[in-house]
């Protein structure tokens, strides 16, 4: 059998943790495009780095499946760069940072956006479980307004295997789509 490769993109807002969860399970180096955020900018104040076209890693499951990872840029300047990662992809991951409710309403926009890309699997990671004032998945679920038929997983980006149940549960629902 031919080895099979399966495209997932983490998207989500600015500093929600998408390069940190590539990071944490990538088994090559992670590509990535960051930058350093101008002063005196919003950005500034919550990071010095921002990814601007893309991180790239990649797992290998087994000796038949390797899945590529490809992370979004969060702000909406460089969301030209959603639909060109999009393109191919059989799921995708959206990352909400629990502990930032102002970002909730961006984070439900871009999975709109996504799933408006391409009809094909996601979860959503809350993430940031680990910190006193994230709120609870189950919260997130009622504040975004997602279907109870969709996985809203607790996560911790830096926590690999956190991240390793977000992404097996994405790629059950694409086998799981695959099959019927």
């Amino acid at each position: 059998m031919a080895m099979q490769t399966v495209k997932m993109v983490i998207t989500g807002p600015y500093a929600s943790g998408k390069t940190e969860f590539i990071r944490s399970i990538s088994e090559i180096d992670v590509v990535s495009t960051d930058t350093k955020v101008s002063e005196g900018t919003y950005e500034a104040t919550v990071k010095d780095q921002t990814t601007v076209a893309m991180d790239f890693g990649r797992i290998t499951i087994d000796d038949d499946l390797v899945l590529y990872l490809f992370g979004t840029p969060g702000q909406r300047r460089f969301d030209f760069m959603w639909e060109i990662l999009a393109e191919g992809m059989l799921g995708f991951v959206v990352m909400v940072d629990s502990t930032k409710p102002e970002t909730f309403r961006e984070a439900k926009s871009i999975l709109e956006t996504f799933r408006a890309y391409a009809p094909t699997p996601y979860v959503v990671a809350a993430n940031k479980q680990d910190m006193e004032e994230a709120w609870p998945a189950e919260d997130l679920r009622i504040a975004l307004r997602i279907d109870d038929n969709v996985k809203l997983l607790p996560c911790v980006a830096k926590d690999k295997e956190k991240v390793k149940v977000v992404l097996l549960e994405l790629l059950y629902s694409i086998l799981e789509e695959m099959d019927t």
